[in-house]
Parts: structure tokens; sequence; C-alpha cells
């Protein structure tokens, strides 16, 4: 009759185009399994306090998750099927299902400590059932990449070239079947009605003295995302076929206010809620029938770069936490928290900088143009520990995934042995914002300044202060000094990141978490 099959659902929330899903569904279909138990677990390991003092998974996110997860639960149950829900531990909550012959089915992770979770299931599992990780959540399967880790470029381009010319993307899997995925009829019905009800619930297994709480929809906010896979399959419909606003993508693209500029798929991508297959397979769709162009290209582009930072990871293990990086340079850094404090709270008095922060710390979101400038100006010109501002994303980002940040931060900090690039806040104010109408949004104090004083209010005199009613080191400070130039001058500076320590992997490393953070938003 066949054994259990157990699909433990990890970042990978959706049935469209899930590698585990389809694997499950053949062995029903074969005969090797005669029931699938879904299982999603609410590891109290990812809320608890980092080093830092932060949440590992801040209140935005937990929403987001929540969501998703309720959202496949309300999926498997159209389909005949349902979804256990446990607040513990994965070793934990599988050893207890297990039943017979089982084999637990789950997408396989790369980092540190992903990588001991699956360790400590794999003990819990000795003698009572088997462990396949399924390789997943990738635009190139790891299995047809044209070169092996240690020849892997550590620059993008050549392994996007590479990839493009010898890679195909392989097909979506298909949604499971009405019936594919049978429950055990004696499974406990109490699994199936522990759905956390709101963030508040998480409390239950999350640490430190301050609570989880839900939070509210921002009125200002670039996307008010909702987690699921139902809600993912809506954006990526309006955004490509529904708008078009798919075929002005690279002109757009580095805009900052507004939910259509760029296509906000990065925290369905980030939690596995979408497929970056499905994206792609969508886009051609798209190019075949509506338009091809240098716009429809860059967000498979984009989708690459995610791919980069995941088998960069895959490549440099946990060198991608520690301090130095990858990189054989060493940088002694500062350690300021006065300053790494002004940074996180928006209070530089670099408006670009304090704009973005701010509103990653209100809405979880900031765009790919932010964090670059915000990790930049952190790391290269105040010269704090990266990894601070890389734990901090990593509390605060709703579409935060580990491969992307981590890898973006060390990036920025200019810790890879590639290119430094070091941003000119200043610049990249008026080239990205021209008038301040996204520094004003987010920055009340200087609601009244005008262009272009609003790129650099601390030349503004006496009476204009008065007059548009925003006194410097008063109602906005004074800018931060740089390491290199001082006070910012127009030609200005840029900012990275820091973090304590984590534990992933041993060494020098702190928690997880850059610049060019997730490409695809």
């Amino acid at each position: 009759m066949g054994g259990r099959v157990i699909l433990w659902f990890r970042n990978d929330l959706r049935l469209l185009d899930n590698a585990c899903v389809n694997a499950a569904e053949k062995l029903v279909q074969s005969g090797k399994a005669r029931e699938v138990v879904p299982l999603y677990c609410f590891d109290p390991r990812s809320y608890v306090r980092t080093p830092y003092g932060n949440h590992k998974t801040g209140p935005m996110r937990a929403k987001f998750i929540r969501e998703s997860v309720a959202d496949l639960k309300a999926n498997l149950q159209s389909i005949g099927s349902d979804l256990a829900v446990v607040l513990d531990k994965p070793e934990n909550a599988i050893r207890d299902l297990v039943s017979g012959d089982t084999t637990v089915l789950a997408t396989e992770e790369i980092c540190s400590e992903e990588k001991q979770v699956e360790e400590q299931l794999r003990r819990a599992l000795q003698g009572k059932g088997q462990l396949q990780l399924i390789w997943d959540n990738t635009l190139y399967h790891q299995d047809d990449l044209p070169f092996g880790f240690d020849d892997m470029p550590d620059v993008f381009s050549p392994f996007k070239n590479k990839l493009e010319s010898k890679c195909q993307v392989r097909p979506s899997f298909s949604r499971p079947s009405k019936g594919s995925l049978p429950l055990p009829s004696d499974l406990d019905a109490s699994l199936l009605s522990k759905m956390p009800a709101s963030v508040e619930d998480l409390n239950a297994i999350a640490s430190g003295p301050e609570s989880l709480s839900t939070p509210q929809d921002h009125p200002q906010a670039a996307l008010n995302a909702k987690g699921g896979e139902t809600e993912a399959l809506a954006r990526l419909k309006h955004y490509l076929w529904d708008t078009d606003r798919i075929a002005d993508y690279f002109n757009t693209r580095n805009g900052m206010l507004g939910p259509d500029y760029s296509t906000k798929f990065s925290a369905w991508l980030a939690h596995g809620c979408l497929s970056p297959r499905t994206v792609h397979h969508e886009l051609q769709k798209y190019q075949d029938q509506r338009t091809s162009n240098k716009s429809t290209y860059w967000v498979s582009f984009e989708l690459t770069w995610r791919d980069y930072f995941r088998y960069f990871a895959q490549k440099h293990g946990s060198k991608i936490f520690h301090e130095e990086g990858p990189s054989p340079r060493r940088v002694t850094w500062q350690y300021d928290n006065d300053a790494f404090e002004r940074w996180r709270q928006g209070k530089t008095g670099l408006p670009l900088v304090d704009a973005n922060m701010r509103e990653l710390a209100q809405t979880g979101f900031m765009s790919n143009r932010g964090r670059q400038n915000v990790a930049s100006f952190l790391a290269l010109d105040l010269n704090q520990d990266w990894r601070q501002g890389a734990d901090w994303f990593e509390s605060v980002l709703v579409d935060y995934d580990v491969h992307s940040n981590w890898g973006n931060w060390v990036s920025a900090a200019g810790m890879t042995g590639g290119r430094i690039n070091k941003f000119n806040v200043v610049k990249q104010s008026k080239d990205y914002d021209a008038e301040g109408d996204y520094m004003r949004t987010w920055i009340p104090e200087l609601a009244k300044v005008p262009a272009p004083l609003i790129h650099e209010p601390w030349r503004m005199s006496g009476d204009e202060q008065e007059k548009y009613g925003c006194r410097l080191n008063s109602d906005y400070p004074m800018p931060m000094k740089s390491k290199s130039n001082g006070p910012p001058r127009d030609g200005g500076t840029r900012g990275g990141g820091s973090r304590g320590g984590r534990s992933r992997g041993g060494g020098k490393r702190g928690n997880r978490n850059k610049g060019k953070a997730d490409q695809i938003h």
C-alpha cells in the first residue's frame, strides 16, 4: 500500500511549480505512498533575538509569513488536502508524525542555520524515516549549471553570460490535481486547527522583552503586499497582463514612489509563494503575445541576479557572514553605536538615506536604488561593520532572503574581492529624486523645503530655515561626517551595514543578511 509522505514546506509556500509537491504527487500515483501530510512549522529559532537585539523575524515579515501559510492551507483544502501547522521545531513535529515507512520531502537549503536544522531532523529520523531534499526556488537548476562551484565566476556578468548561452530554464510543474495528496485517515485533527490567528500568537515561541504585534498597513507604503500564492499570482497578472507595466520596467525600475515602478515580486519570491520559473515562463508568453523589449528581458536579468547570490552563497559558505567576507581584503571597522542608531532611525542628515531608512522601518520595504545607497553609506562612508546593517535588514525586510540579503551586503561593503562600488548619496538624490517628492513623503521635517535645497538642506541660510519651517540641528540634523570627506559636499557619501554575531558556521560572523539586496523588487 505504500508509506507515508510528510511534505515539509519551508520557503516554498505554494502549490504551482513546487518540486516537492510534484514529487509527493508522483509517489502517490506510483503506489509508493498511500498518504501525504503537508506540514509547516513556525520554528522558534526563527523568532529569537539576534546578537544585536533585533527580532530575527520582525513583525512585518511575520505577518506576511502567517498570511502565506494561511493561503497555502486554503489552497491545499481546495484540492482535498490540508496543512498541519505547528509552533515547534521541525525535528520535533516531524518525529511525532512518522508512521511506518515514512519519507520527508523538503526543499534543499544551503546556508548554515538551515543545514543545521536539516541535520537535526536527520538525527531525529534515524531508524524511523528518511529525509529527501529536492532542489528548487532558482531560475536555473543546480544540475544544469555550466560550471562547478569551484569554477563559478565571482562576478555577475560572466555568470549571467554563461547561463544565458548554455542553460535552459526548466519547465514548470503543474498544480496538483484534486485528491492527489490524500491525507491520512487517522491524522490528529488538532494539527489541522492550530493555524495562528494573528502575529500575536507567535509570541508563544518568540523571545525577548518586546512582543510581536500585528503591524497596520501604511498609507504611504509602495505596496501593502499580502502574503500567499493567491496574491502573488494576482500581482504577476496585474504587472504583466492587466497594466502592461512590464513593458516599461527598464525605464521605471529606479523609481521609489508608488506600487508599479517595479514588479514588487520580491516578497513572494523570497518566501516561495511565487516561483522564478513561473515568472520566466509567463514573461515568455507575454513576449510572444504582447511585446518583447529591453524591459521584458530585464526582469529575467534580475531573476538571474537572485540565482547568482544563491549560488555565490553555496560556493563561499559561511564566509558571506564573516566580517571579512570571501575577500582577502581586511578592514578595520568602527563600532560607533550612536552612528549606527542615527543610520537605523533615518537621522543621518542625508535626506536620501533617511527617507529610505524610515520607509524600511515603517513598511518593511525599500527600493533597490535605496538599498544600494544606504548600504554604501553605512559601510563605506561611516565605516561601520556591515554585518550590523545586514542584521537590521534581516529583521525588518518583508522580502528578506538569506542569500540575496547577505550576499548583497558583503558585496556593498567591498568584501568579495571585486570592484568596490561607492555611491555618492547627494548625486544619487539629485539623479533619482530630482524634485524631492520621495524624500518629502518620508521626512515630514523637510515637507516645505524645495529642490534643489532638499538634496542638501545644510546649505539653507537662517532665513531659508525659517521660511521652510526646518531649523537645522533642531527639526532636522546636520549631516553626519564621512570618514573620507567630513560633512558631505555635492559629491556626497554612502552607507552599509553591520552586524554582530550570528552563529552560522563558526568564525567571525554574526548573523546574516545587502546593497543590491533582493534584486527584483
